[in-house]
C-alpha cells in the first residue's frame, strides 16, 4: 500500500508516522507514506493555497487550484482512493478503516482553514471523512489518525495479528477489561477465570465482558449490534456470576 498526503504542514504528518508500528513498517518496506507539501503546487510568488470566502465571514478557505493541480500530478489516472479531512465528513470508524485497508493507493488531502473550496471535492472526487465531533487546528492530526488506523491492519505490521482483532471496536464492541502482574495488587485481585488456563472459560469471560462493558459504557454501540444466541448467552452467563461474585466489583 502506498498513502499520499497533501498538507501545508508536512512535519504535523511525519513526525508521528515515523515513529512505533508505523516507523518500523516504513522502514521495513511493507507499506510507502509520502507527504506533499500543498505550497509546492502553486505557481504565484507567494505560493498562496487560501483566500478570503465569498458571502464574507471570518476565517480563510484553501483555494481549489493547488488542490486540483496535486491531485492531477500525484494519481494522475484517478486510480487511488482519494479522502479529504472534513469536520462535514462521515465518521471514521474501525470498520472505514478495515474497508480502506483493502485499497492499494490512498490520497489524502489535510483540509485547513475554514475548509476547503467544496469544488475541491466535488472536481477532484474527494471523500469526506471526519474522526469525531469535535475541532483540531488542522486535518493532519486527522490523517495522521486515519494512516495509523489503516496500516496497523496491513498484514506484517503487527507481528501479532490476533492482537489487532480483539482490539475495542474491531468487531463492533469495545474490548474486555485487561490484567497482567500481579495476581493481587492493593487486594484487588484479578478474576480466577483469567488464571485458570481454561481456554474456552477464558474466551467466554473475555467476551461476556466484553458485550456487558459495551452495553454499561456505549449503549449507542451495543443497539447497533445483533446479538447472536451464543452471544446472549455468554452475556447472561457473566451478568449472573458478576452478581454472586463479590471480586468482580474491581473490573465493572
Amino acid at each position: 500500500m502506498r498513502i499520499d498526503i497533501i498538507t501545508i504542514f508536512p512535519n504535523m504528518v511525519e513526525a508521528p508516522l515515523s515513529e512505533s508500528l508505523i516507523g518500523r513498517g516504513q522502514a521495513g518496506e511493507l507499506f510507502e507514506i509520502k507527504t506533499h507539501d500543498l505550497r509546492s503546487f502553486t505557481y504565484d510568488k507567494h505560493s498562496v493555497v487560501d483566500d478570503v470566502p465569498y458571502g464574507g465571514g471570518p476565517g480563510m478557505v484553501m483555494k481549489p487550484e493547488p488542490i486540483l493541480e496535486a491531485l492531477g500530478k500525484i494519481d494522475p489516472e484517478n486510480r487511488a482512493l482519494r479522502l479529504i479531512t472534513s469536520a462535514a465528513g462521515e465518521v471514521f470508524t474501525q470498520k472505514t478503516a478495515i474497508e480502506f485497508a483493502g485499497y492499494e493507493r490512498i490520497v489524502m488531502v489535510c483540509g485547513h482553514y475554514k475548509g476547503v473550496d467544496q469544488r475541491v471535492v466535488e472536481m477532484g472526487n474527494l471523500r469526506e471523512i471526519s474522526i469525531g465531533d469535535y475541532i483540531l487546528t488542522g486535518g493532519e492530526y486527522a490523517a495522521v489518525v486515519i494512516a495509523d488506523a489503516i496500516l496497523r491492519l496491513l498484514p506484517g505490521t503487527m507481528k501479532d495479528f490476533g492482537s489487532a482483532e480483539e482490539d475495542s471496536h474491531y468487531s463492533g464492541i469495545i474490548g474486555p477489561a485487561e490484567y497482567t502482574r500481579p495476581e493481587d495488587f492493593g487486594g484487588c485481585r484479578v478474576p480466577e477465570v483469567l488464571l485458570s488456563g481454561h481456554h474456552e472459560k477464558i474466551r467466554r469471560w473475555r467476551l461476556g465482558n466484553a458485550l456487558h462493558r459495551t452495553r454499561n459504557r456505549r449503549p449507542d454501540l451495543f443497539s447497533n449490534r445483533t446479538l447472536t444466541k451464543e452471544e446472549n448467552d455468554i452475556l447472561d452467563e457473566y451478568e449472573t456470576d458478576l452478581k454472586r461474585t463479590e471480586t468482580e466489583k474491581c473490573q465493572k
